[in-house]
């Protein structure tokens, strides 16, 4: 038993060892060309747009693992938001927005 605590405690402060982080967190380039980070904040993620008109401003909080997330997008020219989605493959993200979800816009963000 005290073999096991041993081995676990030296895998977790041997450089290069880490937990990895969720495959949406990053930075993204928007469909607008601006750079989205998708950060973890509490339980959730956040997206914060980087550059751009709106830099500085929050734009999502999506909730999820892997990857599928779910969870609210502003539309930052019109400050409307909307239920939204993310869907990771590879380095692509594909975000979607929805009203009553029957009426949905989607994009694809490239990863940097």
């Amino acid at each position: 038993m005290k073999l096991r605590i041993w081995i676990a405690a030296a895998l977790l402060t041997v450089p290069g060892v880490a937990l990895a982080a969720e495959p949406i967190e990053g930075n993204w380039k928007t469909a607008t060309g601006s750079t989205a980070a998708i950060t973890k904040c509490g339980g959730s993620f956040c997206i914060t747009l980087k550059t751009g008109k709106h830099a500085g401003k929050r734009i999502g909080k999506l909730d999820g693992s892997g990857a599928d997330y779910t969870g609210s997008i502003t539309d930052p020219e019109t400050d409307k938001t909307y239920s939204g989605s993310g869907a990771v493959n590879g380095n692509s993200l594909r975000m979607k927005g929805c009203v009553l979800a029957v009426l949905c816009k989607s994009q694809t963000w490239s990863r940097l």
